[in-house]
């Protein structure tokens, strides 16, 4: 087992070519080939945390997906959102989400709160 720590792209490479040769192997329990596998992991995983910047999810475009996923229609948002004409401006990024929509929408349709609040720190931004 030869894990060290990853300090560059090319080391990162050659991490995940290795990890990627013992997942094949699929190794056994407690052998040195599942230990080295493990630590592998975790050394990636610390080097993208510190290098791949985070991808934001985007509120709108989550509400359609769940809403495509539960075949739900715009009029069937309308509790959500508290009129059809929220329903459409908020799905067409005419008007912000309000803590009330955020929270129907997070016991509702299970979308996680901190995704929807995404929406309000990005419409404060754009007004200053």
């Amino acid at each position: 087992m030869n894990v060290k720590i990853i300090k560059d792209k090319k080391d990162y490479q050659v991490a995940i070519a290795r990890l990627s040769e013992l997942m094949e192997s699929n190794p056994r329990p407690d052998t040195p080939e599942e230990n080295e596998l493990e630590l592998l992991a975790l050394v990636i995983e610390k080097y993208e945390k510190l290098t791949v910047p985070l991808i934001k999810a985007d509120p709108i475009e989550l509400i359609l997906f769940r809403m495509q996923q539960m075949k739900l229609t715009r009029k069937e948002m309308m509790p959500y959102f508290g009129s059809s004409s929220n329903v459409s401006k908020v799905l067409k990024r005419k008007r912000p989400l309000s803590l009330s929509m955020i929270r129907k929408l997070h016991q509702g349709l299970g979308i996680p709160v901190d995704i929807l609040i995404e929406d309000i720190e990005l419409n404060s931004l754009k007004l200053s």
